[in-house]
């Protein structure tokens, strides 16, 4: 691949995680495990042993997922440089909800180690001080949302076009869900697998607790563009701006399509997914989490970009060496 190309890093968020993830890059790949050991002195807990054993209940609890995901994504990122000899530099970096604390530090805007102390606590707070659930819609943002709030639930996430998600108390949720079944009987809506109403006004005081931890965190001037979620376009450089939007992120929803579209305007050949899997079985049968979302985003705007996942040791290997021979 020409190096010259733009080029787009993406890693994903909560939803992504499973038990087993990372093990197969930290039994190959030392750069891998390296990760993983700095990641555990940080926590103050054996990450490893929690992203390879479980059990599943502690790793889907957000104070863990989020640092996990984390380490994952950073773990596959490194090794792709490692194989790739760093040749293939991006021009942006995004990520959905907690990815977007990789995309920054793939950014060097923040160090791992300052990254990893940021979601702990970002995990923690909105754990201890959320309620609610979220479900998927496969329907516009302005259909759905005045039904969410008929029933006091709000707009998490703007996927795409014809995805959206919403958060809310899980009795409301099923009220909108109800309404929305009998409105569209032939839009199904998923019940997503969360600890909390993430991204909207039930992640408030969350949000004000996580305004200090935010102010003494390390943040440097990004290398290369980052896409900010509560925006859908770029972050400014400045550190106190990207703090700003991460506190505003927690509450707002993630404004993912049109962090898609911000980038393909910038004519971007090439998007790498870094992290994470879904699907049943081994590491190596996972599907990248984002991949769908990203296709559809550019079929939807008529630009075409080459797509790698570099979720696990399989895809990880299968992208360097397609890089290396194109």
């Amino acid at each position: 691949m020409d190096i010259k190309q733009n080029i787009l890093f993406v890693f994903p968020g909560q939803g992504s995680q499973y038990v087993g993830m990372g093990q197969d890059l930290c039994q190959e790949y030392a750069t891998a495990r390296k990760i993983y050991e700095q990641a555990s002195e940080v926590l103050g807990y054996d990450i490893a042993d929690l992203c390879f054993k479980g059990p599943e209940d502690q790793l889907n609890l957000t104070r863990h997922t989020q640092p996990a995901l984390l380490t994952h994504s950073i773990a596959c990122l490194q090794v792709f440089r490692e194989l790739t000899d760093d040749r293939l530099q991006p021009a942006m970096a995004a990520g959905h909800s907690l990815g977007e604390y990789s995309a920054l530090v793939a950014a060097k805007s923040l160090s791992f180690e300052g990254a990893l102390r940021l979601v702990q606590k970002r995990g923690e707070l909105m754990g201890a001080h959320g309620e609610g659930e979220m479900t998927a819609f496969p329907l516009d943002v302005d259909t759905v949302r005045p039904i969410a709030e008929r029933y006091h639930c709000a707009v998490a996430g703007c996927n795409l076009p014809e995805q959206t998600v919403i958060g809310g108390r899980p009795e409301d949720l099923a009220r909108v869900e109800e309404a929305v079944a009998e409105a569209f009987p032939r839009k199904r809506a998923v019940r997503l697998k969360t600890e909390g109403a993430f991204h909207t006004y039930y992640m408030v005081t969350a949000a004000q607790h996580y305004r200090t931890v935010l102010d003494d965190a390390d943040f440097d001037r990004p290398g290369l563009q980052v896409l900010s979620n509560f925006t859908g376009g770029f972050h400014e450089a400045d550190p106190a701006s990207i703090r700003a939007r991460l506190f505003f992120q927690l509450f707002h929803p993630v404004l993912w399509h049109a962090n898609l579209q911000t980038a393909l305007a910038e004519g971007v050949a090439a998007i790498f997914e870094f992290g994470g899997g879904i699907g049943p079985g081994e590491p190596d049968a996972k599907r990248p989490n984002l991949e769908g979302m990203i296709k559809k985003g550019m079929r939807g705007s008529g630009h075409e970009a080459a797509y790698y996942a570099v979720i696990n040791q399989q895809t990880l290997e299968s992208a360097a060496a397609a890089t290396a021979a194109d």
